[in-house]
């Protein structure tokens, strides 16, 4: 009898038994040790989505706002007023056309080039004028052409010091800079610069006039027209 258990016991299908009893327990014990991380990282995985969310939310915000600010004029333009001038640097966008638009800066001799329209004249011409002369000339390229001509740099707003200051050369206006300002801006007046006779040479009506400048006065803030304001070309002498 004893002899019957041990032929049965070694027979194939009892080891074949016998082996997946034991695959199958080990199996169980296995997940019934993994089950408490699963179940951790489950619930860590909301967490992370919404922290990756979080983080990834601030990275897209620059270059979203480098985009609005690219959309913008340079400062101290104004578009009923400003006349594109030489050296001036302008953005022109062509909508759904990328290979139409491209920075360029106006040359020396007053033209600008781009794409199918090769050289173009636009020094004198507000933004708008030149805005408007381009969406003509992309008419023949384009079915409905959507142009905008965005001011990026003035270099063109240029006024001149000379004599008895700081740092004489020339100066970029940005927009509303005043004789003091501008004073300030190359390092004040020299030690031996007669102050009182401080004076801007204008063109006016295609003539140069002289306008004295009060330096005291000025300083003393008492009448905001003490202070100039300057104007592109303007020419202050200190003698």
């Amino acid at each position: 009898m004893f002899v019957e258990h041990l032929r049965w016991l070694w027979s194939p299908r009892s080891t074949q038994r016998f082996a997946l009893l034991v695959l199958g327990g080990a199996c169980i014990f296995l997940l019934l040790i993994a089950m408490p991380g699963l179940c951790a990282r489950g619930a860590a995985g909301p967490e992370r989505s919404a922290n990756s969310q979080a983080t990834s939310k601030p990275q897209s915000e620059p270059a979203a706002q480098k985009n609005e600010g690219a959309a913008q004029n340079a400062p101290g333009v104004d578009p009923n007023i400003y006349h594109i001038g030489l050296d001036d640097q302008l953005l022109i966008s062509v909508w759904k056309e990328p290979e139409l638009s491209s920075t360029v800066v106006v040359r020396p001799d007053g033209m600008i080039t781009l794409p199918l329209i090769n050289d173009l004249h636009v020094v004198g011409l507000k933004p708008i004028e030149l805005q408007q002369l381009l969406i003509e000339k992309f008419k023949p390229y384009v079915s409905v052409p959507q142009v905008t001509v965005v001011v990026q740099a003035i270099k063109s707003r240029k006024v001149f010091l000379v004599g008895q200051v700081g740092k004489q050369g020339e100066y970029t206006l940005e927009g509303g800079e005043t004789v003091l300002q501008l004073l300030a801006a190359a390092g004040g007046v020299g030690p031996f610069a007669k102050s009182n006779s401080i004076y801007i040479l204008r063109t006016v009506n295609g003539k140069q006039v002289r306008i004295p400048f009060q330096f005291k006065k000025a300083l003393q803030g008492h009448s905001g027209k003490d202070d100039i304001a300057l104007e592109p070309g303007d020419v202050v002498v200190v003698p």
